[in-house]
């Protein structure tokens, strides 16, 4: 049996040990399934991706599950960017752990079960460093920080001075909630989609936004509006955002309703 070990939310331990993993991660070609890597002899290695992972937020910090799987069970592994370019190889379980354990360098690998963890394969919950691995990239430190949405550690230390200091030309300090509602309110009803659509993208830069003022583009006659309505409430913890983008995913167009379906499973909280 070969062991793996998952990173999640503590608060998420309880449901784990009750239920298993469920498959809510996109891997490589659409699949879903659970993110994972082996355990090896180093500590460090083997936790590599909690500095990572937490960037992103988790609820009560991070907890290490280590589950056996059977050695014939069909996996991927490859490094984090491969799946981008479908170049992550499809191995046996037994043969993954043997791959990256055989590497001089394994920081950055990963492999993905394309299915479900069962109850019976979650071998203990643990808890985990919160210190271990690198954070954006293996070897990030001493390079030039990435100010862009995607690279950015929103609410961390100096981040708001970072990007004063190195403005991104598409992501750099989003205009005043007040001028981005002046410029919505400007348009008039329905409103030039161009206007909306730039609008809608400093917005989507935000936790929170006036979403009362907002919900009338869910039925703007531009499709692309919509779409971009969806993406742009996708982190906003503001109330009536899911109740937003439950009509959203009940629009007639096919592009806004698989905007829609894609941010709800963004917000829905992964084991």
């Amino acid at each position: 049996m070969a062991m793996f070990v998952h990173l999640t939310s503590a608060s998420a331990a309880p449901r784990v040990r009750r239920a298993g993993i469920r498959a809510v991660s996109h891997g490589q070609d659409g699949l879903r399934g659970v993110y994972c890597f082996p355990v090896l002899p180093s500590h460090t290695l083997t936790h590599q991706w909690l500095r990572e992972l937490a960037r992103f937020g988790t609820r009560g910090g991070l907890v290490a599950v280590h589950l056996r799987l059977d050695d014939a069970q069909e996996v991927l592994v490859g490094r984090y960017g491969d799946r981008l370019g479908g170049a992550q190889r499809t191995v046996r379980a037994a043969e993954a752990v043997g791959r990256i354990a055989a590497l001089d360098d394994p920081r950055g690998w990963e492999v993905f079960v394309p299915r479900a963890v069962r109850p019976g394969e979650i071998h203990r919950v643990r808890a985990a460093p919160q210190v271990s691995g690198w954070r954006y990239a293996p070897d990030a430190h001493g390079t030039r920080p990435c100010t862009c949405y995607g690279c950015r550690e929103r609410g961390g230390y100096g981040t708001r001075r970072l990007r004063e200091r190195l403005p991104h030309p598409l992501d750099g300090p989003p205009p005043a909630p007040r001028a981005l509602l002046a410029q919505v309110e400007a348009v008039g009803d329905p409103g030039d989609p161009a206007v909306l659509l730039d609008t809608l993208h400093w917005y989507g830069l935000r936790r929170r936004g006036p979403l009362p003022r907002l919900a009338r583009l869910a039925a703007h006659p531009d499709p692309a509006v919509r779409r971009a309505l969806a993406w742009a409430v996708a982190s906003w913890t503001t109330p009536g955002t899911d109740a937003l983008l439950a009509a959203l995913a009940a629009d007639a167009d096919r592009g806004v309703h698989k905007a829609a379906e894609a941010v709800r499973e963004l917000r829905a909280p992964e084991t």
